[in-house]
């Protein structure tokens, strides 16, 4: 894998965890149950994404 390559899931891997962290802290600040499992459904494919990214390395 080229440095380039590395640097490109580096960023992929950086960005899956900022949208984590970010649905996570919607789902600590949702009333609505509906719109909680809606996000957690978002941070399980984010969590997938992730594992996936973070087996190229």
């Amino acid at each position: 894998m080229t440095p380039k390559e590395l640097l490109y899931i580096e960023d992929a891997l950086g960005h899956t965890q900022f949208l984590m962290t970010q649905c996570n802290q919607a789902i600590n600040q949702l009333t609505d149950p509906t719109l909680k499992q809606q996000v957690q459904q978002l941070v399980n494919s984010n969590q997938k994404l992730f594992t996936q990214f973070y087996g190229l390395v």
